[in-house]
């Protein structure tokens, strides 16, 4: 059993996620969600407008729908700075946890990254959407109340520490290592 942080300890590791390229930084893991609390981590995998990231059950429906009942495309991709889930999953086998797609080396907040802002990772292109990611329930069974209340807060939104939402432009097969790029 992992322990969970402290909100000191939380805190202490923000100087490190504020640390995160803002222009150009790196894809460290790809995370797939076939199912219902069921993770599996990818080294590569396609991204598109139909399907999200493939592999995904957003394809199938998810939380935020169109009214004809398709999934929204503004909740295609759950982007995560991996500084910020290092510190908060403690170990990388517990990055797919957090139930995010994509975890990168990049500075996700709302200043470097406000929506409308495009992405490049390998030959995909992503748009920033509005969309907020908070911390629910869920994050905080698996991470703490702590984390889930940092996460949350003035400075975790700001910073966009909990994540983003991203839809896809341009179709492309990514893959871990390759370079996120600030359009």
């Amino acid at each position: 059993m992992v322990r969970h942080l402290d909100r000191g300890e939380l805190e202490a590791g923000l100087e490190e996620i504020q640390r995160s390229p803002g222009a150009r930084g790196e894809l460290k893991a790809i995370v797939v969600r076939p199912a219902t609390d069921a993770r599996e981590s990818l080294q590569r995998c396609g991204v598109s407008a139909e399907l999200g990231v493939h592999g995904d059950s957003w394809a199938k429906g998810c939380w935020m729908s169109l009214p004809d009942g398709r999934p929204h495309p503004d909740v295609q991709i759950a982007i995560m700075n991996a500084r910020a889930i290092a510190l908060i999953a403690r170990e990388e086998a517990r990055w797919p946890l957090a139930g995010d797609n994509l975890f990168v080396d990049l500075d996700l907040s709302a200043a470097n990254l406000p929506a409308g802002t495009r992405l490049a990772i390998g030959p995909a292109l992503l748009e920033i959407t509005a969309v907020p990611h908070n911390g629910c329930h869920k994050f905080a069974a698996r991470f703490g109340v702590e984390a889930t209340r940092f996460v949350n807060s003035k400075e975790g939104k700001r910073l966009h520490l909990r994540g983003i939402y991203a839809r896809v432009v341009q179709p492309g097969t990514i893959a871990v290592g390759d370079p996120v790029t600030k359009l």
